[in-house]
């Protein structure tokens, strides 16, 4: 009998991760339509029952704090996966390409202000952008990024192609990688640099975006 339990339990744990796995799928689809949906909704469309998603996540505040702490824990590990590629531009073309892949800045676009962040969070976005800043450095110092280039210009040309979503899901991500391009090209250091291209206009972004981390009514 002891056996038996113990061959269960294994089964209990495995349905409990799908479940999360359900849970997490279906709460980013539906918050990314609606933010303001209902944690009803993501169990709906989960396929399971309230009481599975409420064990896992007691609050709305809760599950919108793990995706987004996720979306930045992928954004972490390709910046430490990009940091080891010996080639500077491929490695910060490839980490964009990578988390425009994984659609990660739409979670910060759509929910920021909509929970409070940790603290673990806080130090996981410094890290992020330390990570960031690290692989822009690293291609201003080969002469491959132009010199006026910071990590904030990277978080909002990642934000631009967030912002582009058309119906069909396997042509926004053409267009988002499209637009990358085009965007990229625009960071690339001028062949002959210096003096390459005119300097950018206006100061780089410096917090400019904190303030939508502030919770909303």
């Amino acid at each position: 009998m002891a056996d038996r339990a113990g061959e269960a339990l294994p089964g209990r744990r495995g349905q409990a991760r799908r479940n999360d796995t359900l849970i997490l799928e279906a709460a980013r689809e539906v918050f990314l339509s609606d933010p303001k949906a209902p944690v009803a909704a993501v169990a709906e469309h989960a396929g399971v029952g309230i009481s599975a998603l409420y064990r896992r996540y007691p609050s709305k505040e809760d599950l919108l704090r793990r995706l987004c702490h996720d979306g930045l824990r992928r954004f972490i590990a390709e910046a430490e996966a990009a940091a080891s590629d010996p080639h500077p531009l491929a490695a910060l073309s490839g980490f964009l390409e990578r988390i425009v892949a994984a659609d990660v800045h739409s979670l910060t676009v759509h929910l920021a202000g909509t929970f409070t962040p940790t603290q673990e969070m806080h130090d996981d976005a410094r890290r992020a952008g330390a990570l960031a800043a690290g692989l822009a450095e690293r291609a201003q110092a080969a002469g491959q990024l132009r010199p006026d280039v910071v990590a904030g210009d990277l978080d909002l040309v990642l934000e631009g192609c967030a912002a582009i979503r058309v119906p069909d899901p396997a042509r926004t991500s053409e267009l988002r990688h499209r637009y990358l391009r085009l965007l990229l090209d625009g960071l690339a250091a001028a062949p002959g640099s210096p003096p390459g291209r005119p300097p950018l206009p206006g100061p780089p972004p410096h917090g400019d975006l904190n303030w939508r981390w502030q919770q909303r009514p």
